[in-house]
């Protein structure tokens, strides 16, 4: 809070922003599927088809929204996407059939397309800014972007539960309000930027495929996503193996906690005693380990009581402590890579290249995890799978290591 206290209004306001924003999307979309089957009585196809287009049409189109970021510039882009998204809530509120649902969710999902690289872009030059003032380091001001994240990811989904008992209308409404107040706020004080000349909209993709080194960045770095993404596929049948299901909402707590007590220290010491060149590679190796640690308990029957949860427990510490130390330091890092320019673009096709990661990868886990099932000798093949592409991953990242551009901006 005293570091938030110190930042200028525009940093705070980006800060509160993604706090906000996950505390909309986490109203409605977790509870999507729900209200699909119960209330709307869709088939089990059909919920995954919407499931599917909402996850391409955010995560696939992030690359688009990065570059409309660069073509238009971040205010319009920012209140474009807060429309888009009040908008498609509304839609999703009313809906009654498949296609108008498929509206609603797209809708949604490009929301976040436009919104998200915007905020980070317009984050990451702020940070700059505050870090050759020595007001703080744009790896801690990205740390504090993570810990508003997670506040909001949490509070969203105790809000949905309390509404979802009311009417799903409603919910969706009140995700709606939420993003009205971030338009409003946006609307206010995000400064309008002075551009002199608009950029083509190839512009940064161009400038992207010029640059190998980001290129082989965004590629070891899309394992990241993919390890995260296994605490909502393989952490719970970790957890039906051993007969503990009920525990994924504490194993989620608890991730939390993690992230908003001690993201802001380590990415300070992430920043100031390891750098990017040793960061980024411990960090996956903490995910590559987080994996490794339950193939090796996978093959053997689990003890009973509370000691069974052990693997589960580790897993999810691991994972997240992984996820603390790289993210903040690659966030910063990919402007330096970028040269300071293009940053829409580049945010952009990092998190579409995660997304692609997640959709490939998380199929080919899928399939592997029904080994793990059961404890047996094979239960520790998806399990191992899944650790060696973070570790891949992390090799690759200290391979290009001396790539890096200079990390110290101030000091």
């Amino acid at each position: 809070m005293a570091q938030f206290a110190q930042l200028p209004g525009i940093a705070r306001l980006l800060l509160l922003t993604q706090l906000a924003f996950n505390v909309g999307f986490y109203l409605v979309v977790p509870f999507l599927a729900v209200h699909l089957s119960k209330d709307l009585a869709m088939a089990g196809w059909a919920i995954g088809v919407v499931l599917g287009v909402r996850t391409f049409s955010q995560q696939g189109l992030f690359v688009l929204g990065g570059a409309l970021t660069d073509r238009f510039g971040i205010r319009p882009t920012v209140l474009t996407g807060c429309v888009l998204r009040i908008v498609g809530f509304v839609v999703l509120a009313a809906a009654e059939d498949l296609g108008t649902v498929l509206t609603g969710t797209v809708l949604i999902g490009f929301a976040a397309a436009l919104f998200s690289p915007a905020v980070e872009s317009a984050l990451a030059a702020q940070g700059a800014a505050l870090e050759d003032r020595g007001i703080i380091t744009r790896t801690e001001l990205f740390g504090l972007f993570a810990v508003c994240g997670e506040i909001g990811a949490v509070t969203g989904p105790l809000l949905g539960t309390a509404l979802l008992g009311v009417d799903f209308g409603l919910t969706c409404s009140a995700a709606a309000a939420v993003f009205a107040l971030i338009l409003a706020a946006h609307a206010r004080w995000l400064p309008r930027g002075a551009r002199d000349e608009r950029r083509p909209l190839q512009a940064g993709w161009s400038d992207i495929a010029r640059n190998r080194t980001f290129l082989l960045f965004a590629a070891a770095y899309s394992a990241y996503l993919l390890s995260y993404n296994q605490l909502y596929l393989a952490l719970p049948v970790e957890l039906e193996r051993v007969g503990a299901e009920s525990a994924l909402g504490w194993m989620f707590a608890l991730a939390a906690v993690m992230v908003v007590t001690g993201q802001i220290p380590l990415a300070r010491w992430a920043r100031t005693r390891l750098g990017a060149t040793r960061a980024l590679p411990l960090g996956f190796g903490l995910l590559s380990l987080a994996f490794a640690v339950v193939a090796a308990w996978a093959p053997w029957t689990p003890p009973p009581g509370p000691f069974g949860l052990a693997p589960a427990v580790a897993f999810v510490v691991l994972l997240t402590l992984g996820q603390m130390l790289a993210v903040p330091v690659a966030q910063d890092l990919v402007p330096r890579l970028a040269r300071e320019d293009n940053l829409g673009s580049y945010y952009g096709f990092l998190s579409s290249a995660g997304g692609l990661a997640v959709l490939v990868g998380s199929g080919a886990a899928g399939g592997l995890l029904d080994l793990a099932a059961q404890p047996a000798a094979a239960a520790a093949v998806p399990w191992l799978f899944l650790a060696a592409l973070p570790a891949v991953g992390g090799l690759t990242l200290l391979v290009l290591a001396r790539h890096y551009p200079n990390e110290n901006r101030s000091h």
